[in-house]
């Protein structure tokens, strides 16, 4: 689910001129700024608000489609995402470090 919802907003992006590169932090601080991942618009010591913030938008690894349901209880979002720096409808690169 979540791989096609990012599908969707890529395709969305593109119809709309925005640049294909804008990395995942931009597309979520468009919405209502850094606010919408981070408490006061700051990072938490501990990324525990910021884990929650992903699960109120897109639910648990198990509503999201594969590899997601596979890891649940295993891995935080920040864990496979690095939003600052993926860029929208591009994989982590990061399943090699464990398989």
């Amino acid at each position: 689910m979540f791989k096609q919802l990012l599908i969707a907003l890529f395709g969305a992006s593109m119809a709309f001129g925005v640049a294909a590169a804008e990395v995942v932090s931009d597309m979520h601080t468009d919405m209502s700024g850094c606010e919408t991942c981070h408490a006061d618009g700051m990072p938490s010591d501990d990324g525990a608000h910021e884990a929650a913030s992903c699960l109120d938008c897109h639910g648990g690894l198990t509503d999201m489609g594969t590899p997601h349901p596979e890891h649940d209880g295993m891995l935080e979002c920040t864990d496979c995402h690095n939003v600052h720096e993926d860029e929208v409808g591009q994989a982590p690169a990061t399943c090699d470090n464990c398989h």
